[in-house]
């Protein structure tokens, strides 16, 4: 009997463009899931218009609005509500306090190569400016478990590609997240093996 599709709740804080490529992913069968809810911390986050674009069930979370521990509490009891079994982390720029339920169940991508470039600052264009004024030879992403602490946690996979002498952080930053798009499902794919749905739990 095939299993069913993972349900993912996706957290994000920005423009959405991991959790578009995951919903395109999906609606192309290209990946066995579902996305169950979006969560911004962001009111006015460009993810937050494309999800709702794509029908996707969408809430806000404000870190500016709620403090802790109503800020942690409510993200996992809107995760709980839609019986997500997988959390995935979409440019998701707070720190969220992962509680027991959720140990060993939330995922990130980060744009390099882990454990280098990585930790509190460390998003966007400022990893690629990061690695380029490092003198990096490569970079690439880094699929990983989160704890509660920045890009920290067990890698689960990484994908690779070159640092070009004529490389500035925006042209990197589109090579590197050409190989995003292909790592995060790739994660999710491998992850659906042996991450129980949440009515089996």
């Amino acid at each position: 009997m095939t299993p069913a599709p993972l349900r993912l709740g996706i957290l994000l804080s920005g423009g959405g463009r991991t959790m578009q490529n995951i919903h395109q992913r999906i609606a192309g069968d290209d990946l066995r899931a579902d996305i169950a809810c979006v969560i911004s911390s962001r009111a006015g986050a460009k993810g937050v218009e494309r999800a709702q674009s794509a029908g996707l069930p969408t809430h806000i979370v404000s870190r500016k609005e709620l403090p802790d521990p109503e800020f942690h509490d409510e993200i996992e009891r809107l995760l709980t509500a839609a019986r997500v079994d997988l959390v995935c982390m979409a440019g998701f720029t707070c720190l969220w306090r992962i509680p027991p339920a959720f140990s060993d169940r939330v995922i990130n991508i980060h744009p390099a190569l882990l454990p280098d470039f990585g930790g509190r600052g460390f998003y966007g264009s400022k990893v690629h400016a990061a690695v380029l004024a490092a003198g990096a030879v490569k970079s690439g992403c880094t699929v990983h478990y989160c704890d509660n602490e920045y890009d920290h946690g067990p890698i689960i996979l990484q994908r690779e590609v070159p640092v070009l002498r004529s490389d500035t952080p925006e042209t990197l930053a589109d090579r590197v997240f050409e190989q995003e798009c292909i790592a995060y499902p790739a994660a999710i794919t491998q992850l659906s093996r042996t991450t129980p749905p949440a009515n089996h739990r």
